[in-house]
Parts: C-alpha cells; sequence; structure tokens
C-alpha cells in the first residue's frame, strides 16, 4: 500500500482529533444492529471475525490522514479483520459527496472513488467545507459514466442512507470523526496505537494466542 502521500500530516492531525475527544472512554458493547447496516460499505473478508467499523466523514481531515494506518492494520491481518464505513458528514457539503461515493459505488468504482476522494481532499475541502463541484473534477480518470453518475447522486437512495447513518450515529453518541468500533467495542481514547492494540486483543481472542 502506497500511503506517503497522507504520512506526512498524520501525527498532527491525529493530535488534534485526539484532543476533540475528551469525553470518549471505554464503554459496554453497542447494539451491533445499530452499530451497522447491510448496505454500509466494507473492505475485507466477509468471513473475518473481527470488524473494525469507522464513523467516517470524507471532507475530514483526520479521517483522511488515518485511512491508510487502517489499510495497512487490514493487511497486516488479512482474512482476520474487515472495515465497515459509517458516514457521518457533519462538515458542510460533506453530504454531497457521499451521495457522489455512493453513485461511484453502484459502476463498481466505491474504492477507486475514495482513494481518489481522500488524495484530492485539500482541492475540494477547503476551510472545511466540501465542494461537490470541484470533487467530481478529481473522479473522470477512474472511469465513472459521468451522466450516470449525476443520475445516481440525485437518486432518493443516498439521501435515505445518510438519514440513517445520522439517526445511528446519535444512537451511539458518535459526535465526532472518526470515531471507530472493534467488535462493538468503543475506542478508549482515540490514536492510533490506541486503535491497534485493540484490534490486536479481539484478534487474540477470536483466533488464540498464537494468531
Amino acid at each position: 500500500m502506497n500511503a506517503r502521500w497522507l504520512y506526512g500530516s498524520l501525527g498532527a492531525l491525529l493530535l488534534a482529533a485526539a484532543l476533540a475527544f475528551p469525553a470518549l472512554g471505554q464503554g459496554p458493547s453497542v447494539d451491533r444492529a445499530v452499530l451497522t447496516r447491510f448496505h454500509s460499505p466494507s473492505f475485507g473478508e466477509a468471513s473475518a471475525k473481527v470488524e473494525i467499523v469507522e464513523f467516517f466523514d470524507p471532507a475530514c481531515e483526520a479521517c483522511r490522514a488515518i485511512y491508510p494506518a487502517v489499510k495497512q492494520i487490514l493487511e497486516e491481518n488479512r482474512g482476520r479483520v474487515r472495515l465497515t464505513l459509517r458516514y457521518v458528514p457533519f462538515h458542510k457539503g460533506a453530504d454531497q459527496i457521499v451521495k457522489l461515493l455512493e453513485a461511484a459505488r453502484r459502476q463498481g468504482k466505491y474504492a477507486q472513488a475514495l482513494e481518489t476522494l481522500l488524495a484530492t481532499q485539500p482541492r475540494w475541502a477547503v476551510r472545511h467545507v466540501a465542494n461537490l463541484e470541484l470533487a467530481l473534477r478529481e473522479v473522470p480518470g477512474i472511469g465513472l459514466d459521468q451522466q450516470r453518475l449525476r443520475a445516481d447522486m440525485a437518486a432518493p437512495d443516498p439521501a435515505r442512507l445518510v438519514k440513517q447513518v445520522m439517526d445511528d450515529a446519535k444512537a451511539l453518541r458518535v459526535t465526532r470523526t472518526p470515531e471507530f468500533f472493534v467488535n462493538g467495542k468503543p475506542l478508549v481514547d482515540f490514536g492510533l496505537e490506541e486503535l491497534r492494540a485493540l484490534v490486536a486483543q479481539e484478534v487474540r481472542r477470536a483466533y488464540g494466542a498464537s494468531r
């Protein structure tokens, strides 16, 4: 995985996000039926016994920064850990980027659209405001049918998806991004090493100490 384009600012952004998470602490496992939905995009083997759920805003700088590290965790635990993304478009205009991603998914180009939009985020998310038209300029190179893309973005399904996930986030008391749950357990303190530790704990629990 080539993540060099993000790691330069990872430490500073994660520190800023950690300072914004003073209320996070170890809590009981949450309702898995609310934590994930059948339509949530997922990466990794469906049979994996460990699931990371990330509440994610595509316009969030910290989400962009930590994404390659989360991918690396999946790679290091191939077949044992999967990632499910839940959109929480807290940034202004981010709901439109969610619609773009979902429209790309209908064309089988979700992963490519996600990678491209994260890589180019500074160009279309200016001063924490997402600009759809600028974002659309970044995705033609991945082979999307642009006419179909705009038609699918205007369909009611993406709007219903956003409403559903915002309702779920409220029920789970998710107020910032990124926020992680591993097998239903909330991350104790926000940070990459803390996430790695929680994932390792759940991998040992699911597969045994020798795995």
